[in-house]
């Protein structure tokens, strides 16, 4: 890939990330107006639809028998718009490509290991927040 190429595919990707930002913050918003902010419904409805296209996305592009797009096409979509929009996108889309691939163990291992340390990396952040 040439340099310009790699320009315009980070360039996408961050765009993608902009919106999905703003769409996570405004939908987010509305949802906590809606039914209030005592359960984190706002968030858990964004990884939900979040998981939902990056899915379909994937399913839609991701093949050599799909459709045909650009780099910067899924980069926008995929790493921007859903990255942004989402905490779980990716993570959901590489644990069931474990799946599907017959890696159950490594999948389920994946999964396990992901919210363990997460959880314990956000303890620790806000310890040393608090600090």
């Amino acid at each position: 890939m040439t340099a310009s190429r790699v320009f315009v595919t980070y360039a996408s990707a961050a765009a993608g990330g902009a919106i999905g930002t703003m769409a996570r913050l405004g939908f987010g918003d509305a949802v906590a107006s809606l039914v209030g902010a005592t359960f984190p419904w706002g968030t858990l409805l964004i990884n939900i639809l979040g998981s939902i296209v990056i899915g379909w996305f994937d399913g839609l592009t991701g093949s050599a028998d799909s459709l045909a797009l650009p780099p910067e096409i899924r980069a926008f979509v995929m790493v921007g718009l859903c990255g942004g929009f989402t905490t779980f996108s990716a993570f959901s889309l590489q644990t069931l490509q474990l799946a599907e691939g017959g890696e159950m163990l490594r999948a389920a291992a994946y999964v396990i290991v992901s919210v363990v340390l997460c959880l314990l990396g956000v303890w620790a952040g806000a310890i040393l927040g608090r600090a």
